[in-house]
C-alpha cells in the first residue's frame, strides 16, 4: 500500500464518525479481536480499547502484544477458565466505581467456546450493563467460505479429548440436520478426522478451515472418506488452529438411523448386546462400534 493510499484511508469520513461514538461508563464491553490478521480489528474496538480503564483478558501476554500493535498500553486483568468466578467480583467492583472494562479473548469473540460467559453472567446478575462490540468469529468466517448449502448451523465447539467420550458425543450428533461446527487443536486434528469418518457416512462433505485470515490460510472441502488422507498428505496440515465443518444429516439418513435402531431393538430382545450389534451392522451396513454403544444405552434404559 502506498503512502497516498494510507493517507486516503485516514481521511475517510468514517474515521471522524468513529471518533464521535459514545461509550457509557460503568459498562462491561465484550470486544471481538482478530483471529489472525491484526488489521481485522474494528474501528469501534480500537476506540473502546483506547478509552477502557482496564482490559480483562484470557492471556495477559497475548493481549499486551496485541495492544502494543495498536499503540495502546492498558492495565490488564487475567480472566481465564480457572479464575472466572473470582475475577468477576473484581470487575463488578470496578464497574460499580464507574469504570469501562473491556473483555477480550486471545482471538475472536469472547465467551463463545472461550472464557467469559461466567463473567458476563455475574455482571448481568449484578444489574450492570454489558455491551457487545461485534467482530471476527472463526466459526462464521469458516461457514461463509464453505459453500455448504444449509441455512442452519449447530455449534459444537471442541470435542472431548478422550476417545470414548468423543465417540459418544459424535454418535449423539448423527441425526443433526444443521451444518455442525467444531473447533480443533492441531495435535488432535488427525484424531478428529478419524473419529468423524468412523461416526458418519463417508459421503458427507467436511470442510477443514486452517489458520483463518493468516498467511498460510487453507480451506479444504472433501467427502469425509478423503479427510484423513488429505491431512496426512502434508505435514503442515497438522499445524495451526482448525475450524471443522460437517454436513448435516439428510432426511434419508434420518430414516436409515430409525430403521437401524428398530432392527437393533428387535435383536436385543433375543440376543446379547454384542450379537445384536454385530447382526445389525451386517444388515444395515452401519458401524459396529457405534451400534454396540447404542445397544448398551438401550439396555441401560430398560
Amino acid at each position: 500500500m502506498t503512502v497516498q493510499e494510507i493517507s486516503s484511508i485516514a481521511s475517510l469520513p468514517i474515521m471522524t464518525e468513529a471518533a464521535h461514538q459514545v461509550y457509557p461508563i460503568a459498562t462491561l464491553y465484550i470486544v471481538a479481536t482478530p483471529i489472525g490478521n491484526v488489521t481485522d480489528i474494528s474501528l469501534r474496538a480500537l476506540h473502546l480499547l483506547s478509552l477502557a480503564d482496564a482490559v480483562a483478558c484470557e492471556d495477559t501476554r497475548n493481549t499486551a502484544h496485541l495492544l502494543t500493535r495498536f499503540g495502546l498500553n492498558k492495565p490488564l486483568i487475567a480472566a481465564h477458565q480457572h479464575n472466572e468466578r473470582e475475577v468477576a467480583q473484581t470487575l463488578i467492583a470496578r464497574l460499580h466505581a464507574g469504570e469501562r472494562i473491556a473483555l477480550v479473548s486471545d482471538a475472536g469473540t469472547p465467551a463463545v467456546s472461550d472464557p467469559g460467559a461466567r463473567i458476563v453472567d455475574a455482571v448481568r446478575a449484578a444489574g450492570l450493563r454489558v455491551l457487545p462490540l461485534p467482530g471476527p468469529s472463526a466459526a462464521i468466517t469458516a461457514i461463509s467460505a464453505s459453500g455448504l448449502l444449509n441455512d442452519q448451523f449447530y455449534f459444537v465447539g471442541f470435542l472431548p479429548a478422550k476417545a470414548k467420550q468423543r465417540e459418544n458425543m459424535l454418535h449423539s450428533l448423527r441425526g443433526v440436520t444443521a451444518t455442525m461446527v467444531f473447533y480443533e487443536a492441531p495435535h488432535r486434528i488427525l484424531d478428529c478426522a478419524t473419529a468423524l469418518a468412523e461416526a458418519f457416512e463417508p459421503t458427507r462433505q467436511v470442510v477443514f478451515a486452517r489458520e483463518l485470515t493468516k498467511l498460510f490460510e487453507e480451506i479444504h472441502r472433501c467427502p469425509l472418506s478423503e479427510a484423513e488422507s488429505w491431512i496426512r498428505a502434508d505435514a503442515h496440515r497438522e499445524k495451526g488452529e482448525f475450524v471443522v465443518l460437517l454436513e448435516g444429516a439428510t432426511q434419508a439418513q434420518d430414516a436409515e438411523d430409525v430403521e437401524a435402531e428398530r432392527i437393533l431393538n428387535i435383536l436385543l430382545a433375543e440376543c446379547s448386546v454384542k450379537q445384536a450389534a454385530n447382526l445389525t451392522a451386517q444388515i444395515t451396513g452401519r458401524k459396529k462400534n457405534a451400534l454396540y454403544e447404542r445397544a448398551l444405552q438401550l439396555k441401560g434404559q430398560e
